[in-house]
């Protein structure tokens, strides 16, 4: 099970996951571009505000647990027996052991043709699915695609009559509305429990500082094996995926989390069509603090302004281009309110390459309308070489070092383990110049950079400058 430690808390993923199991996912990927699925919508709201007494979810919940699924992952693992060396000197080598792990979680059915969304730390690494109906056929199911970002996967089953779920629009449930988690918890077998929508827009931390979290809180009860599931509302359409929980026993105490169908759905599609997840990328850096009202009265905004101030710009990137500076406060984007950096990014990255978006901005007191083509999402842009992370050398990384204010450059934040440069470069290296060109950023960084061999300034305090050769393709 995936878990986290957050003040004092232990955030557990709804599943007997990865962690807990061992698995590590396995894609199967096929270039062709694909299809979109059909999916049922229904876009109307819940409630219109004049229901009456309800005594009975059941017709409601029936036709939904029929689309929900239970999925049991299987992973070989390879450990090595060191031999005692007394027998070693012989001749005889270690041995290889190998064992199966198993894991298992939750799916929903939302296509004719066997598409199923599940959590990527569901299937992350198996290597082999099984998944079982409600019907109690069973099928063996491939991975099209998985983006630990979102932690949302798609599988597949080739079969006939499936039971599919309707869609809603998440973007239209509201706190308070009555929600139903449906999925196999601890594989006693499908099970439904409700509760209500606790909070909308929630970032928890459960997925890595890359991730994109968007969570719709609530307090029907998830338990490990419910991950991958369905959340559906009180007309029984699905409106999440459910996806973790937050509690000291690893067990449910009212606090889970499930992955918006809006966002979900548009992972999938892109999964489904391509094969990746393209996300569109705006370069603009920004206060991940709420704009206070002392700072919103300096940037001569009335106080209760609502809306992200922009602090750096990427250079190059689709932001320079659009002519936003530095100060601007982003109020809207296509006229959708944010208030948070984390709801720019999340918003800008649902939106595809290419997409030209209107940003609503205020600039010295006024407000503005600007365009901006997205570029394309780099998934590691602190990447300058391969596996190779860097990042301003600022005011508190030299106190920490020792670095004199006279020396510039970028600073080695990590190296990946398989990076064919991990004996050249280590974590608080710092890279001065590139073919005698000073670096600053990583953008002249690269620019600096050439096909073939690239001279390499490099500084650490104890040992000063010196010089490296880095071949690149």
């Amino acid at each position: 099970m995936k878990s986290k430690l957050l003040s004092s808390l232990i955030i557990s993923v709804a599943l007997v996951s990865a962690a807990a199991f061992g698995l590590a996912a396995k894609d199967v990927k096929d270039s062709t571009p694909k299809k979109r699925p059909e999916l049922r919508v229904d876009n109307a709201p819940v409630s219109d505000g004049k229901t009456g007494v309800v005594t009975s979810y059941a017709d409601v919940v029936e036709p939904a647990l029929k689309s929900v699924v239970s999925i049991y992952s299987t992973k070989t693992v390879r450990e090595r027996i060191q031999v005692n060396p007394f027998f070693r000197q012989f001749g005889i080598p270690d041995q290889e052991r190998e064992s199966k792990q198993e894991g298992m979680g939750s799916g929903v059915i939302v296509s004719a043709d066997g598409y199923i969304l599940t959590n990527n730390h569901v299937v992350e690494g198996a290597d082999e699915l099984k998944v079982s109906l409600s019907d109690d056929r069973e099928f063996v199911a491939k991975v099209i695609g998985t983006d630990p970002k979102t932690d949302i996967a798609v599988v597949k089953i080739e079969a006939e009559k499936l039971p599919t779920v309707t869609l809603a629009d998440s973007n239209k449930i509201r706190v308070g509305d009555v929600v139903f988690a449906v999925g196999n918890p601890l594989n006693v077998g499908q099970t439904v429990t409700m509760g209500i929508v606790s909070a909308k827009g929630r970032h928890v931390g459960i997925l890595d500082a890359q991730g994109y979290e968007d969570f719709i809180q609530t307090d029907a009860a998830i338990n490990m094996g419910n991950s991958g599931g369905a959340l559906v509302d009180a007309k029984g359409r699905l409106v999440g995926i459910n996806s973790a929980i937050l509690s000291p026993s690893r067990g449910s105490i009212g606090i889970g989390f499930a992955i918006p169908i809006n966002l979900a759905s548009s992972i999938m599609n892109s999964l489904i069509e391509t094969g990746t997840v393209s996300r569109g990328a705006l370069g603009v850096y920004a206060d991940p603090n709420p704009l206070t009202a002392d700072v919103a009265e300096q940037l001569g905004l009335a106080k209760d302004t609502k809306g992200v101030v922009v602090t750096d710009i990427t250079p190059h990137s689709a932001a320079e281009k659009a002519g936003i500076k530095r100060t601007d406060v982003i109020l809207a984007i296509n006229d959708h309110p944010v208030t948070s950096f984390d709801e720019l990014r999340l918003q800008i990255a649902q939106m595809t390459p290419g997409s030209v978006v209107k940003l609503k901005i205020v600039r010295d007191g006024k407000e503005k309308v600007i365009e901006a083509t997205l570029d394309k999402l780099t998934e590691n842009p602190n990447e300058l070489f391969p596996g190779v992370n860097v990042a301003k050398l600022d005011s508190p990384a030299r106190r920490k070092l020792g670095v004199d204010e006279r020396i510039n450059g970028l600073i080695v934040t990590e190296v990946a383990g398989d990076s064919p440069l991990r004996d050249v470069f280590v974590p608080n290296l710092i890279i001065r110049e590139i073919n005698r060109t000073p670096v600053t950023d990583l953008a002249t960084a690269k620019e600096a950079l050439t096909a073939g061999r690239n001279l390499v300034a490099i500084y650490t305090p104890r040992s000063g400058t010196t010089f490296v050769v880095v071949a690149m393709k």
